[in-house]
C-alpha cells in the first residue's frame, strides 16, 4: 500500500476531523519506574474487565481547535492512498498558547494523529510521523513531544516503535478522568533513544 503524505497549509479541518479516532480500550497500561537516577518506565498492560470505546474527538475535536488555540503556529498533514483521506497528524511549534510546549523552541508537540479504521496498522500513521519529523526537523526541533494516556496501550506500542522514549508520567493530570495516567514521550529527531517496554 502506497500512503501518501503531504503539508496542509489551511486544511479544513472538517475534513481532517471525518478520519475517526476513537477506538476500543481492551487493556491499559500499569507504569513502573525503576530508581535507575533517571527516568526509566516499564508498561505492564491489564486487561479490563469491560472493554469500552475512547473518543478523544468527545471533548471537542479538530472543529473546536480554532476557537481554542491560534492556530498560526500549527501545521497539518494529510495522509492518502489511492486519492482517498485516510489519516492526519497535527503539530505544534513556537506556540506560546500551548503550555505543554512549556515555551521551549526547541520541542515541537504531536498534538493529534489519527489513521482511518480501515488500514490502522498498515504503515498510515508510520508515514505521518515520518512526515512531521522530517517537517520538524527541517524548522530546527530537537525533540518531538507526544501525549497519549494509560488507557491507550495501541498508542503507547506505536510511539515505542516510531523510536519514541516515554519520559514523563502524571497520575493526577486529568481532574475530569482520574482512572487515566498522563504519558508523554519524547523523541530527540535523528537519534535514536532508549525506549521503554510494553
Amino acid at each position: 500500500m502506497t500512503v501518501d503524505v503531504e503539508e496542509e497549509r489551511a486544511p479544513a479541518l472538517a475534513e481532517y476531523a471525518r478520519v475517526p479516532i476513537a477506538f476500543t480500550v481492551r487493556e491499559v497500561v500499569d507504569v513502573v519506574q525503576f530508581p535507575s537516577g533517571r527516568e526509566t518506565f516499564v508498561l505492564q498492560p491489564r486487561v479490563v474487565e469491560q472493554p469500552y470505546v475512547k473518543d478523544y474527538d468527545d471533548n471537542g475535536g479538530p472543529e473546536a481547535w480554532a476557537s481554542r488555540f491560534d492556530l498560526s503556529h500549527w501545521r497539518f498533514f494529510a495522509a492518502r492512498v489511492a486519492g482517498e483521506r485516510v489519516g492526519g497528524a497535527a503539530v505544534v511549534f513556537r506556540s506560546p498558547d500551548v503550555n505543554m510546549l512549556r515555551g521551549r523552541q526547541d520541542v515541537a508537540l504531536l498534538w493529534d494523529i489519527r489513521v482511518a479504521p480501515a488500514v490502522r496498522g498498515q504503515g498510515v500513521g508510520a508515514a505521518l510521523v515520518a512526515a512531521v519529523e522530517a517537517w520538524s526537523a527541517a524548522h530546527g526541533v530537537e525533540w518531538l513531544e507526544v501525549e497519549t494516556q494509560n488507557v491507550n496501550v495501541p498508542a503507547c506500542r506505536f510511539y515505542e516503535r516510531m523510536g519514541f522514549a516515554l519520559r514523563e508520567v502524571h497520575p493526577q493530570a486529568y481532574t475530569n478522568l482520574p482512572d487515566e495516567v498522563q504519558l508523554l514521550w519524547f523523541k530527540r529527531i535523528g537519534l535514536e533513544p532508549a525506549t521503554s517496554k510494553v
